[in-house]
Order: C-alpha cells, then sequence, then structure tokens
C-alpha cells in the first residue's frame, strides 16, 4: 500500500515510527540530510513552514559544543565544597544587594505566586550568576548539534522541537535565542520545553523574555516552583545533628516524618537546642552520607528537586536563600 492510499492512523504509525528510528540513523547520514528530517517533524507536528524555515536557516553543527559535552569534569566535590564553591561569600553579597534593589517588583510578584522573594534571588543567583553567565551560543545550532551526534539524541531533538514551537510561536527570534552549550536559556537558564511550560510574560504584552526584562525572569522563576508545588508560608528546611549511634536508614527524601517524631529519635538543631516541633513533616536528608551534614527537609525542598533533581542543588538553593535575607 503506498503511504498516500495508507490510512490516516496507519499513516501515522509509520511516521512515529520513521521519526523514532531517525536518530539511531543520525551517524549514517549527512547534516544537511538530518536537519532536513527535523524540519519534516516540526511541520508534521503542526508548526508553520514559514516559522520552521525562518528558525533552521543558517543552522549549523558548533565543534565546540561537541567539545565541551564530552570535556565535562568528572571531578567529585563533597557536599561542603560544592556549597562552598555554589554559595560563596561574594555570592551572598550580591544576593543580599539584588534582593534590596529589586524588592518592589519581587514582593509584586511573590504575592502573585506564592514565593518568597530571596528563593527567587538564590535560583537567580545561582543559574546565571544574577544574569551575568546565560551562556552566548545559538540555542538552536547547539541544540541541533547534540541532537545529531546521537550519545543523548533523543533528549536534545525533543528540546530542538520545542525552541521550534517558541519560534513558531512568537515568543521571540531565533537569532536572539541565546543559550549555553548544553540549551538552557536566559537568566533563569530554562531549557526549552521548560520555557513552553513556565515562563511567564508579567505584563501579559506576549512577550516572555527570560533573557533581558527582569519581571519575566522572576515571575517565571516563581511560577516554576509554584507549580511544582511550592508553600509561601513555609522555608525550605534546616541543619541538623544527629545523636551518636542514630540510624542512617531512616534518611531518605521518601521516610517523611513529623518534627516532633525527629525530635524524639534524638535530633536537634545544629546549635543543640530542640526542634520546633509544628506538625509539620520533614524528611532526613544526608548529601555525603552518615558522615557529612544532616538536614531536614520539607515540601519546598521537593519542590525545588523538580528544578534540579540533585539534594546539593536544592540544599544550596536553601543555604543561599537563608543568607541573603
Amino acid at each position: 500500500m503506498s503511504f498516500l492510499r495508507m490510512p490516516i492512523a496507519a499513516f501515522g504509525v509509520v511516521l512515529a515510527f520513521l521519526l523514532q528510528t531517525t536518530d539511531a540513523r543520525a551517524a549514517e547520514v549527512d547534516f544537511g540530510t538530518w536537519l532536513a528530517g527535523v524540519r519534516q517533524e516540526a511541520i508534521a507536528q503542526g508548526l508553520r513552514p514559514q516559522s520552521v524555515a525562518q528558525a533552521l536557516a543558517g543552522v549549523h553543527q558548533i565543534e565546540r559544543v561537541l567539545e565541551l559535552d564530552r570535556r565535562q569534569p568528572e571531578t567529585t566535590l563533597t557536599f561542603e565544597q560544592y556549597i562552598d564553591l555554589v554559595v560563596s561569600q561574594q555570592r551572598i553579597d550580591e544576593g543580599r544587594q539584588r534582593l534590596s534593589e529589586n524588592r518592589p517588583l519581587l514582593d509584586q510578584i511573590s504575592q502573585r505566586f506564592g514565593v518568597q522573594p530571596r528563593f527567587i534571588v538564590a535560583l537567580w543567583g545561582i543559574e546565571s550568576n544574577y544574569g551575568k553567565g546565560m551562556g552566548d551560543f545559538p540555542e538552536i545550532s547547539a541544540l541541533a548539534t547534540l541532537a545529531y551526534d546521537g550519545r543523548r539524541s533523543s533528549y536534545f531533538r525533543k528540546e530542538l522541537m520545542a525552541a521550534l514551537k517558541i519560534v513558531d510561536q512568537g515568543w521571540i527570534r531565533p537569532e536572539d535565542m541565546l543559550g549555553s552549550w548544553a540549551g538552557a536559556m536566559g537568566q533563569c537558564q530554562f531549557m526549552p520545553s521548560s520555557y513552553l511550560q513556565f515562563a511567564v510574560s508579567y505584563s501579559g504584552d506576549g512577550r516572555r523574555d527570560i533573557w533581558h526584562r527582569r519581571e519575566d525572569i522572576f515571575a517565571s522563576i516563581a511560577n516554576y516552583l509554584a507549580r511544582s508545588g511550592w508553600h509561601g508560608d513555609q522555608t525550605w528546611g534546616r541543619r541538623v545533628f544527629l545523636p551518636t549511634g542514630f540510624d542512617p536508614g531512616l534518611a531518605g527524601p521518601n521516610n517523611r516524618r513529623p518534627l516532633a517524631e525527629w525530635q524524639r529519635l534524638g535530633i536537634r538543631a545544629i546549635d543543640g537546642r530542640d526542634l520546633v516541633t509544628r506538625e509539620r513533616e520533614a524528611a532526613l536528608i544526608l548529601p555525603d552520607g552518615p558522615n557529612g551534614q544532616a538536614l531536614l527537609a520539607f515540601d519546598n525542598f521537593r519542590a525545588t528537586l523538580k528544578w534540579n533533581n540533585s539534594s546539593y542543588f536544592a540544599a544550596a538553593v536553601g543555604y543561599l536563600a537563608d543568607a541573603v535575607e
């Protein structure tokens, strides 16, 4: 049966199969042929041909992107080393200044989304060093390079399609879409799929500019957290002290207990005082195992993990937020 006479449902199955196998065959075709397949897939998904052509015009492979992808550092930092690096005194000092100078806007956004200003600033600081480290790689070329490469082609192809949707929907011109070598964009470092889901036009003017407009950057960060289960009347957690002989098997993000229960098991505040045992549940997190720091993490810690599924990262956001306020 020819494609022209094939029932629509059957054609869809065949098209899906062809698209799934495209990445597996990426290394077997030249980049131009592969990119033509991307164009066809985008149009098949309903994107306008003219916007797809605009977005893919001049797209090319970037050798530097492949170099950075293959030369990611293999060194492993301890939790304390990571915190010292990410929550540096310089970042704390600048965070306090940024919090102060943007306080009226941050308070408005906090009221709208239910996310405290200090956490918005902390994520801004960690993700892009308060806007100074956004990256200057052309987004679509960087994503196309990684999608064609084959090592993680399926993931980056999906992100490339999301980037094309951003252009198709008119949020930004492709030449203005700059990001990191791995495709994270703007001052909040959203991947294109996160941009489509969480980025906000705070003024409602039809632009979601996470590259230049503070109100969109702050609101997009707050919207991400709010939709990830953030509680604006709670903090993230706290560092605690474990008694001698404490069973480390009780730790883990899914073993949530009331604070009064952790108190009964001998856990105390880091200064030795009793825990404030309100009826709130927390999980015990041991980022470096039983011999490292111990944290009692609340719901907001879990929400931050949806941004970046790393206990190091989520704790760093909390540490920086506490330090800048």
